[in-house]
């Protein structure tokens, strides 16, 4: 346990504590000082011994183990891995955080839903999917069999305005990652095609484009989104195949590209000749412009999902393709995963059908609202960004704070945020900033206490001018 505790001593005092504590002990795997076989200590030992949360331990082995440098054991605990036959280097492994379970820590890594009435909603969903003929439990799915969900999932998005579309436009995904990785695998070619992302982006586009060994470029932003010049540039510059981007609400900042910025940004993308993924996975509210599938109907495509306004537990998302390109959006997911599975596509159908489905929608947008309304009243006096039909605030840091920092400081009271650097590129700019999701799981005084701990934070930065 010494030479742990002394490795995490010499790690440098940035970034959260458990990728501190994983680098540690990954350096010591490293020197030869922690050998094959090792057992690591017990978490609650490491915890105590280095002043930390269980949960931050555990997080860290987490790392370990999913990165094939340890193994657990259950029963037995954790170990250190034998080495593997070397391998083609590949980027890190994209691992979306879970909050630990412990009295007092509130997540606000990623948005959690209320419960408005869809639990009893997919409940009785799987009831009656009990009941389905027996020849939709045997065989492999159809084209033909997708027809009714392809077409509940359109009318369901129903006020999105896509321009023309029918139900034989769109693929069901598994979540709205699968759909982006759809998109990538329809529109790239060649050996080293380029994306385009904005600056600050969602981190699953550039993870599913270095799947695909595509070179990823971020293109400068301004208060309205993309820079058209800039972007012009760049697609010239590298021969750039597709441009994701998040013009409705921009994860992470929530700022909403006008429609004026829109038809410039397809304007580019029509005489540089690449395509568009639009990604609309948070919208909540109604659209506030048009879709870019609706601008450059044969060169842009729309994702999302049910994950953010119904439940991320069914991992089900939609693709939309452009004119022209269904055939070759059907062939990326039949060659990938044969499609969804038939019951899963039949129980989407039964909840985007149900007629209680619009109601139990607005009280979930209701419920957000309260507690965005909560955040807003707690940070109101600091640079924020907020919508009401927005799961999450974008917060500016005060003068005296860095993000990497306050994360940490933040974490040590109980309270789980996303710095601003986590959806930059790795050579690109961060500003101090951070992403508060709404945990709408946790009661309201819970949220609101959570808030109230982030405040005296953000009022006592710990930089100070000496004189």
């Amino acid at each position: 346990m010494d030479t742990i505790i002394s490795a995490y001593g010499d790690v440098p005092a940035d970034g959260p504590k458990y990728r501190r504590l994983a680098d540690a002990i990954r350096g010591r795997v490293a020197a030869g000082d922690l050998a094959p076989g090792t057992k690591l200590p017990p978490v609650r030992d490491l915890a105590y011994d280095l002043g930390m949360t269980p949960g931050t331990v555990a997080r860290a082995y987490t790392i370990l183990t999913d990165t094939g440098l340890a193994t657990a054991e259950v029963g037995r605990g954790t170990f250190v891995a034998a080495p593997e036959p070397a391998r083609p280097e590949v980027a890190p492994v994209w691992h979306q955080p879970i909050a630990p379970s412990e009295p007092g820590l509130v997540s606000f890594y990623s948005p959690r839903l209320p419960d408005c009435g869809q639990v009893q909603l997919i409940q009785s969903a799987f009831t009656r999917l009990a009941d389905m003929p027996v020849e939709r439990l045997m065989n492999y799915p159809s084209r033909a069999a997708f027809r009714p969900a392809r077409q509940a999932v359109l009318d369901w998005l129903g006020e999105t305005p896509l321009g023309p579309v029918s139900e034989r436009d769109l693929v069901l995904s598994h979540g709205g990652q699968n759909g982006i990785g759809l998109v990538m695998q329809t529109v790239l070619r060649g050996a080293r095609p380029t994306v385009l992302v904005e600056e600050l982006s969602y981190p699953g586009f550039r993870r599913a484009a270095e799947l695909l060994r595509a070179e990823v470029v971020a293109v400068p932003m301004d208060a309205q989104g993309i820079i058209p010049e800039e972007l012009d540039r760049l697609a010239r510059k590298h021969d750039a195949q597709l441009l994701c981007t998040s013009p409705e609400i921009h994860n992470p900042t929530g700022l909403c590209t006008p429609l004026a910025r829109r038809e410039a940004v397809a304007d580019v993308a029509a005489r540089r000749g690449f395509h568009i993924l639009d990604d609309d996975c948070y919208r909540l509210g109604r659209p506030s412009a048009l879709s870019y599938r609706a601008i450059l109907p044969g060169q842009a495509w729309y994702v999302s999902s049910i994950s953010k306004s119904i439940t991320p537990a069914l991992r089900v998302g939609f693709t939309v393709a452009p004119e022209g390109w269904q055939a070759e959006l059907r062939r990326a997911a039949e060659h990938g995963f044969f499609g969804l599975a038939q019951p899963l596509a039949d129980l989407v159908t039964d909840v985007l059908r149900d007629p209680s489905l619009p109601g139990i929608l607005n009280e979930v947008r209701a419920t957000y609202a309260r507690y965005i309304r909560t955040a807003v009243n707690a940070l109101g006096s600091f640079d924020i960004t907020w919508r009401e039909d927005m799961p999450f605030l974008w917060l500016r840091l005060p003068a005296g704070w860095r993000a990497a920092a306050f994360v940490q400081a933040a974490e040590a009271e109980g309270v789980q945020i996303r710095a601003a650097d986590e959806f930059a590129l790795r050579d690109g700019f961060a500003p101090h900033a951070v992403r508060l999701s709404i945990n709408a799981q946790v009661p309201l005084e819970d949220f609101e206490a959570a808030l109230a701990r982030l405040r005296r934070l953000l009022g006592d930065p710990p930089e100070r001018i000496a004189v």
